[in-house]
């Protein structure tokens, strides 16, 4: 019988202070994992490690920079002393920048000549989509320098990675974060084939629509009513619901134990049926 096999196993999540991350490192705690959350905002790893702990889990909470070699090598120094090398990478930060979107999902002709405040393609800054990018592409591939060192050799390893419904098909108004996420699954694949013979496997989530903190502005008002998007969002989701934090443990837990010890180079999407409906 196989099993998830996750018991004191140290697992390390990047992103882990936000609302997906806190909920995966919540998930894997409780299968037994030693768990290390790692974030730019240091209260926030620390308050999602003291919640594991009061839940009888382990885990310390670490400040981070997932663009820094030197800052992710220092959290490896620490993660090493309190619970010894890593095991499982997951590799949760990632996010947009309003300057890297477009504040239409179609261009018109009027739209170049009015007087509105409006962000077009050719508006869109360069430094901005460059940040998108870094953030999510280099912000996966730099913890993966760091970290999967120690995998190397050693049996049960794993990585992560978090990709999204754009990968598959880009979504209106966010090309950076369209292409970061593409960028993401296209590396996974090639980690997977790079790793394979080192023991250590690698695979994606891609996540349908969830409600964040990235993101609720944009998807519900106020009153907590859904916006335009939100709506035709869920009219293209055949579930009719967006996805919850725990709508994805079981696939992670199934991609990180030994129930899934011969899958590595796929990309797991979890989005209610989003990528599989046409719109028709």
């Amino acid at each position: 019988m196989i099993t998830n096999n996750l018991k004191n196993k140290t697992v390390v999540i990047t992103g882990g202070g936000g609302i997906l991350g806190s909920s995966l490192a919540l998930a894997m705690s409780k299968q037994g994992a030693r768990v290390v959350v790692l974030d730019l905002n240091s209260d926030a790893a620390n308050r999602v490690a003291e919640n594991i702990r009061n839940e009888g889990g382990g885990a310390i909470g670490l400040s981070a920079n997932v663009l820094e070699s030197e800052s992710l090598n220092q959290a490896k120094e620490l993660v090493n002393k309190h619970f010894g090398p890593c095991d499982i990478l997951i590799n949760g930060a990632g996010g947009n920048h309003p300057k890297g979107t477009t504040t239409k999902p179609h261009l018109f002709l009027e739209d170049l000549s009015s007087n509105e405040e409006i962000k077009t393609f050719f508006d869109l800054d360069s430094h901005s989509i460059q940040f998108v990018f870094n953030l999510n592409f280099i912000g996966t591939l730099l913890p993966t320098q760091v970290f999967a060192k120690d995998m190397v050799g050693k049996e049960g390893c794993s990585i992560i990675n978090i990709s999204s419904m754009n990968a598959f098909r880009p979504l209106t108004k966010i090309p950076a974060y369209s292409g970061a996420k593409a960028a993401i699954s296209n590396f996974t694949q090639w980690l997977a084939v790079h790793f394979a013979k080192a023991g250590i496997r690698v695979n994606a989530l891609a996540p349908g629509f969830f409600l964040t903190d990235q993101n609720r502005t944009l998807l519900t008002n106020a009153d907590g009513s859904l916006t335009d998007r939100g709506n035709t969002i869920l009219e293209h989701t055949p579930m009719g619901r967006f996805g919850e934090p725990e709508d994805l443990v079981g696939t992670l837990l199934w991609l990180c134990s030994d129930s899934s010890k011969f899958v590595t180079g796929i990309v797991v999407p979890v989005d209610g049926g989003f990528s599989a409906f046409s719109g028709v």
